[in-house]
């Protein structure tokens, strides 16, 4: 759909505006990478790491002064369906948690020196069930994503994005069973932890949720409206407004890469600015990344979210950037270079 009176028009636009990678920036980190002591590609992919802030922070000397940590929360309609082992009481509490230092991205974020932030999504008011309806009108949804916009307005040098909301790998299924086809069962995992029969009521409430919005499901955005919660819309919003600010990306997991899906399925460019910070061991996620063309950097058999993913592949980064910025030239080492 491209109707210019949609109030999906306004994000077309921005994807339209979105900033290539700077040549010049990859030059430059090149060139000093060729006189560091050690031999060519020793480092291996931490080397393209560098490379890669580089490109999409549009400087040859890249920063990471100020690395930000965004965690959306949302709820769910669906919960109400059993699809999760945790009651969506939970939400409140694990946004308790996080403001009082307790949860596990709080100890990450605090190893690595990363900034923290959590976006409160009306977390005590769930998105419609999506078996019955959308989970958000167009407004709405737009108006999230604007919401998820704010994250990457801080001055940030890297933004790393994930969630928290009880019921959102039934919503993350939800958005891959529509966009890649193939059978609910497929997408849907565990999740926190459910057991045989709770895995089987997530298939059959994916199922009913696609056959609920058959016909509708032809655009990438009223998937997400539809489908989505408030934290994947507000992640897309983000992962969107740090392209246009030329902020790199870091991707958490199976929730988060589903907001990085939708954007995908707009334009294929739309994730080059993105990369994924490890492959969850929930539900499909491996496939997933693999459609998205982004190879993870961690392989941890992680499936908590809470962007924990993402804040140990920004520490990686961290340690990529030390060696670059830090490392001794062979002149400055007084070291002989290659004959």
């Amino acid at each position: 759909m491209s109707d210019s009176t949609s109030p999906f028009a306004d994000i077309r636009a921005l994807i339209a505006q979105m900033p290539d990678a700077d040549a010049d920036a990859i030059a430059a980190v090149r060139a000093r990478d060729s006189v560091l002591t050690k031999p060519p590609g020793a480092l291996g992919r931490l080397e393209s790491l560098v490379e890669w802030l580089a490109a999409w922070q549009g400087k040859g000397s890249p920063t990471l002064d100020r690395p930000l940590v965004c965690v959306f929360a949302g709820s769910h309609g669906v919960v109400a369906r059993g699809v999760s082992a945790f009651p969506a009481a939970v939400n409140r509490q694990m946004l308790d948690n996080f403001a009082a230092g307790g949860a596990a991205i709080n100890q990450l974020c605090a190893a690595y020196g990363l900034g923290f932030r959590v976006f409160d999504l009306a977390i005590d008011m769930p998105t419609g069930d999506i078996c019955e309806g959308p989970a958000l009108d167009e407004k709405a949804c737009v108006a999230t994503m604007a919401f998820g916009m704010e994250a990457a307005a801080a001055g940030t040098d890297c933004l790393g994005v994930g969630e928290m909301g009880i019921g959102n790998t039934t919503i993350a299924a939800a958005i891959y069973t529509a966009l890649y086809g193939s059978a609910p069962a497929h997408w849907v995992g565990r999740g926190t932890g459910v057991d045989e029969a709770g895995l089987t009521r997530k298939a059959e409430a994916v199922a009913l949720a696609l056959k609920t919005h058959e016909g509708h499901l032809d655009d990438p955005l009223a998937v997400l409206a539809r489908l989505g919660g408030r934290e994947i819309a507000a992640m897309a919003g983000a992962i969107l407004a740090a392209r246009l600010q030329k902020v790199p990306v870091v991707i958490d997991g199976y929730v988060a890469t589903a907001a990085a899906a939708i954007l995908h399925a707009l334009d294929p460019r739309a994730l080059d600015h993105c990369l994924a910070g490890h492959v969850s061991a929930e539900g499909a996620h491996a496939e997933v990344l693999e459609r998205l063309g982004l190879p993870p950097l961690l392989t941890f058999g992680m499936r908590l979210g809470e962007a924990s993913g993402a804040a140990l592949a920004m520490g990686v980064l961290k340690g990529a950037l030390a060696c670059h910025r830090d490392m001794a030239t062979f002149e400055q080492a007084g070291v002989s270079g290659k004959l």
